[in-house]
């Protein structure tokens, strides 16, 4: 047809924990309330309880702490809470409150009944965090005016307000803050099954035809997260456009996710490079985490928020006190199983 429609494909970035400037598109495909949130069912089931119960007794939502993997729904779940609880949303992320006016100006614009959204709230300062504290549990706000001699110290009341935070590193919370939470839920990485009914709302609400093995394809290699599954969609989408009738089938998916380099468990190219650097470079494992990361060339972070829980869930990789080691059942999937040597470890939980 004249298009070099492998070129615009590999330079797209999919499996990545960042939100990129496609994902705004995202914001359309979003749930807006319990009853159309799917998957996640044990923590859908226990904020359905929490909701009803603060919404009988007239009192803002216990502050919560959602924790797991990126791209699980995490500011949709905060939406949802929003939405279910009638009150405004207001998103921020612990970088970006850099000083106590910062925090001070967030809390004292919101509403009784408001979310205050803190993404990545890990990294907020420990002198924003003993800020936090007292609006999170008495809705006051303790300043100090001036310094030295003059300093005065005042309270400002707070409406009552719900501070949901998001985290993929829960255990880098301090143990202050993580304590001040009244609901703890973690997002597990999602089922096929789950992921072929985002799949197929997903083309509705983008007017794309899909047939459920087509759905079941894409879902099969989004690596558990809804948010690398909408990606894979749009890409799919462009390619069964350009390339194929514009219906999205099994055979149109397969074909536009192989372009991609995606296998058929939804290991791509770093995946693949990472497992067989441990395997051609370290023998299989152990390896350290920063030696890998250097070896690869990601960041450490990276590695560990993005790539490795999936490979964990596989059981492809395990994590030991010495480092990481490759097993077997990667080995059998990269083709190497007579290269198996057989590491004997002690796992690390956690």
């Amino acid at each position: 047809m004249g298009i070099d429609y492998t070129d615009e494909m590999e330079n797209t970035p999919i499996i990545t924990g960042s939100f990129l400037q496609e994902d705004a598109a995202e914001k359309s495909l979003r749930p807006r309330f319990l009853s159309d949130y799917i998957g996640q069912e044990k923590v859908k089931n226990n904020l359905a309880v929490y909701i009803e119960a603060a919404k009988k007794r007239a009192e803002p939502l216990d502050h919560v702490l959602l924790y797991g993997p990126p791209g699980l729904g995490k500011t949709t779940l905060a939406g949802i809470i929003a939405n279910e609880m009638g009150g405004n949303l207001r998103i921020t992320s612990g970088p970006a409150i850099e000083k106590a006016g910062d925090l001070a100006a967030l809390l004292t614009n919101l509403s009784m009944g408001d979310i205050l959204f803190v993404d990545e709230i890990h990294r907020l300062n420990r002198s924003i965090e003993e800020i936090l504290y007292p609006a999170m549990e008495d809705y006051a706000l303790d300043i100090i005016i001036g310094k030295g001699p003059s300093a005065n110290s005042i309270r400002i009341d707070l409406q009552g307000f719900t501070l949901i935070g998001a985290t993929t590193r829960a255990g880098q919370l301090s143990a202050p803050l993580r304590e001040r939470f009244g609901v703890t839920l973690k997002l597990d990485l999602y089922s096929p099954e789950h992921l072929q009914q985002i799949v197929v709302r997903s083309a509705r609400i983008m007017e794309v035809e899909i047939d459920p093995e087509g759905a079941m394809e894409i879902a099969s290699r989004s690596r558990g997260t809804p948010r690398i599954a909408n990606r894979l969609l749009r890409r799919v989408r462009d390619y069964a456009q350009v390339c194929a009738s514009g219906v999205i089938t099994r055979k149109v998916a397969d074909e536009a996710l192989r372009m991609l380099d995606i296998d058929e468990i939804g290991l791509d190219a770093t995946d693949r490079n990472m497992l067989m650097s441990i395997i051609r470079n370290y023998g299989g494992g152990p390896v350290g985490i920063d030696t890998l990361a250097a070896t690869v060339g990601e960041e450490a972070v990276t590695l560990e928020d993005v790539y490795e829980p999936y490979l964990l869930q596989l059981g492809y990789l395990s994590r030991t006190p010495r480092g990481r080691c490759v097993t077997r059942l990667a080995y059998e999937h990269l083709g190497l199983e007579a290269d198996y040597q057989g590491q004997i470890s002690i796992p690390l939980d956690g």
